[in-house]
């Protein structure tokens, strides 16, 4: 059984309450135990707490999960682009696998709910990254 860390958003909670319970209902359909979850106040806060656990050794890999939706300026450019940086960053730094599980940027509320099961993917991939390697 795979252990995992899981990293949830919190902004835009009404979609990433969703992508939570894809993660939890896809790590149960891999055999996979969520060891633990931490919930972060937006996507830019990921990486740290994906750090924190990826330090574990009762952790063999993270997923993160967040959504973030255009606004009226470039802000969300930013975030997508630091948050996937830092969780890259992590996991080669760790030597464990991070898994991407953010949605956007460039997508409307609409577009992330519809992008919900891209939470599920990431897990998937953090268990197809352990067994990998």
């Amino acid at each position: 059984m795979v252990a995992l860390g899981l990293v949830v958003a919190r902004f835009n909670r009404e979609v990433t309450k969703e992508m939570e319970e894809a993660a939890l209902d896809a790590a149960a359909e891999q055999g996979a135990d969520v060891v633990e979850t931490v919930h972060v106040p937006g996507a830019y806060d990921a990486p740290l707490a994906a750090d924190r656990l990826a330090r574990r050794e009762d952790i063999e890999a993270v997923a993160v999960v967040g959504a973030i939706v255009t606004g009226d300026t470039d802000h969300d450019q930013v975030i997508a682009s630091a948050a996937a940086q830092g969780l890259t960053d992590v996991s080669l730094d760790r030597d464990t696998p991070v898994m991407l599980g953010i949605t956007g940027p460039g997508m409307s509320a609409a577009e992330a709910r519809e992008r919900v099961g891209n939470a599920g993917k990431a897990v998937e991939g953090a268990v197809d990254m352990v067994s990998a390697l």
